[in-house]
């Protein structure tokens, strides 16, 4: 693409402004944005004005609960296990935010929440699923999605820590799609003179990076048949569980979630449910109180159960999946770009929009959901904040609680 292409490309969308730092680049530079602007998929800037997606009707959902679990588990657990150990289930870690609310500018999953001896989130990760590989004597496929911002630093400390005894050759990294951000008027932000500014695209979007990176060849070449998709910050999450992989073979789902019971009413966790007669997740402020108050045959709250970013997802159903169109949801935050005099600018209050595919709407396309219940203090402690509510301090409470050494 030559310069004038990429003005006439701009100009077309009203953001020629991308270009005003030009006569400052050094031919490197210049070379670098003309391929960002040649490859960039700029149609989520107009849907900024689109307002917001009408959800559909809302029903209950009822799920799989523990005291089901216990009666069956020897059946769920030996129909996990045999899975696991032909080969048919993967993992997939979502790692690509940063530590930023931590206080650290690294990698969430290099922060380190030990007292007494390093003890690291990403260790707490591994060392779960390691214990599912010595139980069925298997190892497991773990895909890990980095992005664009911590991708290298991400891969130099699992290397530098040996993967905290995970088999090398068992890992496949890569790197999540971005997409372009812009501010409150639709016009796209600079991240530096010569690179428009780009955020992650959301945690729905690890299926179809994976298959741009060229990984999805390991699920033909394995046989893999589920994939375990699971956030970064929940330390005490079991992941590829045999009782969980056996109860969503069993149940011939398209796909599992684990869930926990809510702590309150106001919790704030998206409740798996139907939407219009499909799977779905009601986010926690689009419950009204009508849901809230609508009870179950035994008398519980019908919307009861809140998500914890563990997903099992069945691979037959992925390719129909990625070919449909997901909603893309505008977000306002504060990013971090230039200004017009090219000067870098933290904003104290959100400057902009970013667009996002979320996994919620990857659920709402299948055709029938597991909810999985866990036990909360065993199977969920999630570090989002540096002090208080699901923190550093309330993690490192409940690994105490589950025997971990801090």
């Amino acid at each position: 693409m030559t310069y004038q292409q990429a003005l006439e490309k701009m100009s077309s969308m009203g953001q020629e402004q991308v270009l005003r730092f030009w006569d400052e680049l050094d031919e490197e530079q210049r070379a670098a944005l003309l391929k960002q602007i040649e490859e960039t998929d700029f149609s989520p800037i107009d849907r900024i004005h689109g307002g917001r997606q009408e959800r559909g009707v809302f029903s209950p959902l009822a799920a799989m609960q523990i005291y089901h679990i216990d009666a069956r588990r020897k059946e769920l657990y030996e129909a996990g296990v045999q899975t696991i150990k032909a080969g048919k289930t993967a993992a997939l870690l979502l790692a690509g935010g940063m530590g930023t609310r931590l206080g650290t500018d690294d990698p969430k999953g290099m922060y380190d929440i030990g007292i007494t001896h390093p003890l690291y989130i990403f260790e707490c990760i591994i060392n779960n699923l390691l214990d599912v590989v010595r139980e069925t004597g298997t190892w497991i496929r773990l895909f890990i999605m980095t992005s664009e911002i911590n991708h290298e630093t991400t891969v130099k400390f699992l290397k530098e820590k040996g993967y905290f005894g995970y088999r090398e050759d068992m890992i496949c990294f890569f790197r999540q799609d971005m997409a372009p951000v812009c501010d409150l008027e639709g016009k796209l932000l600079m991240e530096s003179k010569e690179r428009i500014a780009v955020s992650p695209n959301g945690n729905a979007g690890w299926y179809s990076s994976m298959l741009r990176a060229g990984l999805g060849r390991y699920i033909e070449e394995e046989g893999i048949e589920w994939i375990d998709v699971f956030a970064v910050d929940n330390v005490l999450q079991r992941i590829c569980d045999p009782c969980f992989v056996g109860a969503c073979v069993l149940s011939d789902v398209s796909v599992g979630a684990k869930v926990v019971r809510k702590a309150a009413p106001d919790e704030k966790v998206g409740v798996i449910c139907l939407e219009d007669g499909r799977p779905s997740i009601v986010e926690y402020y689009e419950l009204s109180r009508e849901m809230a108050e609508t009870l179950d045959e035994n008398g519980e709250p019908a919307y009861n159960y809140g998500v914890i970013l563990n997903y099992l997802f069945k691979t037959a159903e992925l390719p129909r999946v990625a070919g449909e169109k997901m909603p893309l949801h505008v977000v306002k935050k504060k990013i971090n770009c230039l200004d017009e005099k090219g000067e870098y600018i933290r904003p104290d209050a959100p400057n902009g929009y970013k667009f996002e595919q979320l996994v919620l709407d990857m659920i709402h396309q299948l055709s029938a959901c597991l909810p999985y219940e866990v036990d909360r203090e065993r199977e969920f402690a999630p570090i989002k904040n540096l002090t208080g509510v699901d923190s550093v301090d309330t993690a490192r409470e409940l690994l105490a609680k589950n025997g971990v050494v801090l």
